[in-house]
This record gives structure tokens, sequence and C-alpha cells, in this order.
């Protein structure tokens, strides 16, 4: 019988969280515990429509940071005081599930926010009032995957944890369970 690989917080998940935020929250069952859905990580990139190379530069970074391969992201609508056409590539974006999303959460936890300079935590007010989470990080270079000789452009991107939270607390709770370091402990109001 062969085990199948587990992330080290999807085991975490599964063995503590649950049951922390179960009893927290006093919810009747476990399918009622807020789990991580999807992370979805966008890099706009607005000098793209000149510069072709910054979009397939922006594919290759994000692909080796996520581990998943990256799209092209492209402009919806025409607006000419940006000079930008409908259908022309404006940033990068992927989607992470199940273990990949596992993985690249743990990374960013454990490797990439402690590499932010001055770094005194993250912001507790990108929350939604649906229960998903915004985190926004200025530059690509804090991930040890970059090599920082081989970057044309420092470029920042959004990182959104989608969850089934309901609450943006329950949220916060979820994301603190994991490890995500907050720096206020004050709790999100919802309205």
């Amino acid at each position: 019988m062969s085990t199948a690989y587990i992330p080290r917080l999807k085991k975490k998940y599964r063995e503590d969280i649950v049951s922390n935020l179960k009893n927290k929250f006093q919810y009747k069952s476990t399918m009622q515990v807020p789990r991580l859905e999807k992370i979805a990580i966008n890099q706009g990139i607005g000098v793209a429509t000149t510069d072709k190379k910054l979009i397939e530069g922006a594919i290759t970074e994000l692909t080796t940071i996520t581990g998943q391969q990256a799209i092209q992201a492209k402009s919806k609508k025409d607006i000419s005081n940006f000079k930008l056409r409908k259908g022309m590539p404006v940033g990068v974006r992927v989607t992470l599930r199940d273990v990949n999303m596992y993985e690249f959460l743990d990374r960013l936890i454990a490797v990439a926010l402690p590499r932010i300079r001055d770094f005194k935590g993250i912001n507790d007010k990108g929350f939604d009032g649906r229960g998903n989470y915004t985190l926004g990080i200025s530059e690509q270079i804090i991930f040890p995957e970059i090599n920082i000789d081989k970057i044309n452009k420092i470029q920042g991107m959004d990182i959104t944890f989608v969850t089934t939270a309901t609450t943006d607390v329950e949220a916060l709770e979820l994301l603190k369970e994991f490890g995500l370091p907050f720096k206020n402990q004050n709790t999100p109001q919802n309205g």
C-alpha cells in the first residue's frame, strides 16, 4: 500500500485547524468549518502594451514561483487614454488549488514573507466582506525561486485567498490558523 504525498498545511488543516475552528465558532458539523478553496495570483503589467517581453518574463516568473503554468490576462475593453485595445495583454495570472495551493501557501508563510524588508506582519484590511482576503506584495524577488540577476523589472502582485467562510472573522481565523502573520490582532467588521 503506497501513501500519497499530503502537503504539510493540508495535513495540519485536517488534524488541527478543523477541530480548533469547530470549537471556536461552535459549528455543529465539520462540513461547516471554512476551508481554503483556491489562491488566485494576479500580476498587472501596465507597460506590457508596449513591451511584449515583459509579459513573457512575467509568465515565466509566476510559473516558477507557483509551480503551475501562468497565463496572460487580456484587457476586456478599449481605453483610449491608456492606448489600450480590447484583447491586449495587461498582466498574468494563475489559480492554485489543492496540492499546489498548499505548497505555495507554505512557501509564502515560511520563506517569502519573512524576506520582506522591515516585515512586521501583513495587514488585516484586505478582506472583502464575503470571507476572501487579498494580500498585495510589492516585489516578486521575495520568492527564493526568482534569480534576481535574471529579472527585467521588479513587479508587484496580488494574492487572493478564496475561502468558504461566510464572514471575514471566520476567514481571518482560518488564515491565522494556517500561520499567516497578521499585524494587528483586531477582528474585521462585517457590515
